[in-house]
């Protein structure tokens, strides 16, 4: 049954690909239960495009947003005998009003629920490529633990301001962190700060998402890495799984290996989404990792 919360298509997202309906017929075809469809919170600032978006304006991208709730709901309906499809988004956070403006979306829109990421440190891309990461390390004049520090004082303001119930890619900083250099979570003063936030997002419940694309990008564990991950298991903390797909090719990608992973550390118990009795709750699945989801697919 294995599920993901956190997917993307090109369709409403110019770095992923194919359509969204493509996506949705992926996951029934490996037998998933529940789909958390997730694009991103339109940006408002047109320094913030991407250069893909750059034949777009602002505006598109809100228009666009409004199209893929519309489309979600009507695949919704279509597959509603095949599959749960919950309508959500992922979180941005570039500056001061970026809150604000995710709260209104998700009441305009009556989202069932959020996917938390950060993708910016003060403003600038984190994820986007490489070259980018560097400049954000110059940024802070080389001070990789200055730059992590800042990750997560970032993401506890927006954790603290959205609650989101999903936590995406918790550990997103490390991503072009070079392996041969020492990891600056190693450090007492960012650790701790990690760890303020694994805190925070417990106490008002929130699920962490154990993210297979971090394989994809070269990672030697799923997000959130095995140091964080297990803290987060010793603390009580829920977790599920997430593929991040960006298209129907990424359904349930590295799901093999992100088996091995939740059994190496002893994850077995894992939360998922559903509506019942006409709202959104999260759900734990016994024993998930013993689940026919996983032989059914070739994963064991």
């Amino acid at each position: 049954m294995p599920f993901s919360f956190h997917t993307h298509s090109g369709q409403f997202c110019r770095h992923a690909s194919g359509d969204l309906e493509s996506v949705v017929k992926a996951a029934i075809s490996k037998r998933m239960l529940v789909l958390g469809l997730s694009e991103h919170i339109p940006r408002s600032r047109a320094q913030d495009l991407y250069p893909e978006e750059s034949d777009m304006t602002t505006h598109d991208l809100h228009k666009v947003f409004g199209d893929y709730v519309a489309e979600a709901r009507r695949l919704r309906d279509k597959y509603s005998d095949q599959i749960e499809i919950l309508i959500g988004a992922e979180t941005e956070y570039i500056t001061s009003t970026t809150l604000e403006e995710v709260k209104n979306l998700q009441s305009k829109y009556a989202l069932d629920y959020l996917v938390g990421s950060l993708h910016h440190i003060d403003e600038m891309p984190l994820d986007f490529s490489q070259e980018k990461y560097e400049r954000l390390v110059d940024h802070f004049s080389g001070d990789r633990a200055a730059m992590f520090s800042r990750y997560f004082d970032q993401q506890l303001e927006l954790l603290q301001a959205l609650q989101p119930t999903v936590i995406g890619h918790f550990d997103l900083v490390r991503i072009f962190h070079p392996q041969t250099l020492e990891d600056p979570l190693a450090l007492t003063e960012v650790r701790e700060r990690a760890s303020r936030n694994i805190d925070y997002a417990i106490s008002y419940g929130a699920i962490f998402e154990v993210n297979s694309r971090a394989w994809k990008k070269g990672l030697r564990d799923a997000y959130p890495q095995r140091d964080l991950l297990t803290e987060i298991l010793n603390k009580g903390g829920r977790i599920t799984i997430s593929d991040d797909s960006h298209g129907a090719g990424d359904v349930c990608m590295y799901y093999g290996r992100l088996l091995g992973y939740l059994r190496e550390l002893g994850a077995h118990d894992l939360y998922y989404l559903s509506r019942v009795g006409g709202r959104v709750q999260a759900l734990v699945m016994e024993n998930a990792t013993e689940h026919e989801f996983w032989s059914a697919n070739g994963l064991t």
